[in-house]
């Protein structure tokens, strides 16, 4: 039987050094992995800030419903309540404003949150207003910020 060239501790030296050496033929030059285009992929924005008009005047009930709620709440969609379906509204209604603005600004069921929006927590309060007065309640709008 023939003696092996390398010990077995000298082959596995052998084999880290020839793997080191294999890896750092890999690397890239300086020069190539500072370029433009390599510095500006690893420090690409991740994210945007989107700054809202702040000194425009609220919108009123019925505004904000056409714009927002009336997607669903024109048809009756998902399960919603018509605009002006008392029978629908009335339950709701008796639940009082807190419960039906917290609903509106969270979501509740198929209705996703609304607040944090294009519409302040204000402005759907009046939205929330709009469609119980105009479904056989009568509710007070909400005091002004």
């Amino acid at each position: 039987m023939r003696a092996p060239l390398l010990k077995p501790s000298h082959s596995r030296l052998a084999l880290i050094l020839a793997a080191l050496a294999a890896l750092s033929a890999c690397q890239p030059e300086e020069k190539v992995i500072n370029r433009p285009e390599y510095v500006a992929q690893r420090i690409q924005k991740v994210g945007t800030i989107a700054l809202a008009e702040v000194s425009r005047e609220p919108k009123n009930g019925e505004e904000v419903y056409k714009a927002q709620c009336s997607a669903c709440h024109a048809s009756g969609a998902l399960g919603s309540p018509k605009f002006g379906d008392a029978g629908a509204w009335g339950a709701r209604i008796g639940k009082g404003y807190e419960a039906l603005l917290t609903s509106a600004l969270k979501g509740k069921g198929s209705m996703s949150a609304q607040g944090g929006g294009a519409f302040s927590d204000y402005e759907i309060g009046r939205a929330v207003v709009y469609m119980v007065n105009g479904s056989g309640g009568k509710m007070a709008e909400p005091a002004k910020p």
